[in-house]
């Protein structure tokens, strides 16, 4: 364990920015972090880098996880139980399950990032979120040190949401993350259109894991640009959740708005609420394609803002602003950012 002194951190987040850690530590074990927060309590974590915007240099201890690992825990006839490392990265994971005919994640996959931030922000794709196979999460007390256990309603997940992301944020470091799977009677999810439109061009009628992921797969690229190549955190904004009555009112006014329509569970519970996509929102804005210098919205997906090359996350915040303020005033709805702006 070694630290180093400003290190830059253009190839530790997928928006590739510029920005440098004026300390710097990389951790592959549980024994390596335990001795490190017995000395340092102000951390700023990273692990995939997936999900964040960095819009200044970092004054803390930047702390980089790279713990790997991939053990099964338990297994029967129907399911398995397996704890993935957090500096795992998530999609080497879901083709691993696959491989395996392991089912539940294969709709999520190319989702760009580790294991260990998959939690924090409840990611989600098609249909699916992943709290639905996440059994527990491991993680260790900054303050104490301590190894602790979370069991999935524990985590409090919402949609893109989680404990981890407020009242324990900065508290904890999460270190693993266990899931339940299925090895049979797998419960496939091809509700979505783009799923189905894309297995039904392969004339594929009875879909396997490997279909429905290469499905997402070929959507995901034919819709999204690969980090590599150009700078971005996957989808920016939050879509949006609005109540009948405001639904209706920018139904009669936009005909063709798209939605989905969200049900409660228990009808005492409260009306029915509609998501509104922010991408459609974003490009009924006039932003979509559009460059700012080196900052823009994708071409293809409106609810991707990306980095051409030089962009400070300063500039693409700033578009998220301008964005954020046409669509307020066009359609009185608050677009919510989905990405952590540091």
């Amino acid at each position: 364990m070694k630290v180093q002194q400003n290190i830059s951190l253009k190839n530790y987040n997928t928006f590739g920015i510029s920005t440098n850690a004026k300390r710097f530590v990389s951790i592959s074990s549980y024994y390596d972090l335990q001795q490190l927060i017995k000395v340092e309590k102000d951390l700023f974590l990273i692990s995939g880098g997936s999900n964040m915007l960095l819009t200044k240099d970092i004054e803390k201890l930047v702390v980089h996880i790279d713990m790997k690992g991939i053990s099964i825990d338990n297994e029967d006839d129907n399911f398995v139980y397996i704890t993935v490392n957090a500096g795992e990265n998530w999609h080497e994971f879901v083709l691993f399950c696959i491989a395996e005919n392991y089912g539940g994640i294969e709709n999520l996959s190319l989702i760009p990032g580790n294991v260990g931030t998959c939690p924090i922000q409840n990611i989600g794709a098609y249909g699916v979120e992943v709290k639905d196979t996440i059994i527990k999460v491991e993680a260790i007390e900054i303050e104490t040190g301590k190894r602790v256990t979370f069991s999935n309603k524990d985590c409090e997940f919402g949609y893109r949401n989680s404990i981890f992301k407020n009242k324990l944020k900065g508290k904890v470091i999460l270190t693993a993350v266990s899931f339940k799977l299925t090895k049979k009677k797998h419960q496939l999810n091809t509700s979505y259109g783009a799923i189905e439109a894309e297995l039904a061009s392969k004339n594929i009628r009875k879909p396997t894991l490997k279909d429905i992921s290469d499905a997402v797969i070929a959507i995901r690229k034919s819709k999204l640009p690969d980090p590599k190549e150009i700078g971005n955190s996957g989808s920016f904004f939050k879509n949006p959740v609005i109540s009948k009555e405001q639904f209706l009112k920018l139904q009669k006014e936009y005909p063709n708005i798209p939605f989905y329509e969200i049900k409660p569970f228990d009808c005492a519970q409260g009306d029915i609420t509609y998501k509104v996509p922010a991408g459609w929102l974003v490009e009924q804005s006039g932003f979509k394609g559009k460059r700012f210098g080196d900052a823009g919205v994708h071409e293809k997906q409106a609810l991707v803002l990306v980095n051409y090359g030089n962009a400070s996350g300063e500039e693409i915040y700033a578009l998220a602003k301008k964005i954020q303020k046409k669509i307020s005033k066009k359609f009185r709805i608050p677009l919510e950012i989905e990405v952590n702006v540091i």
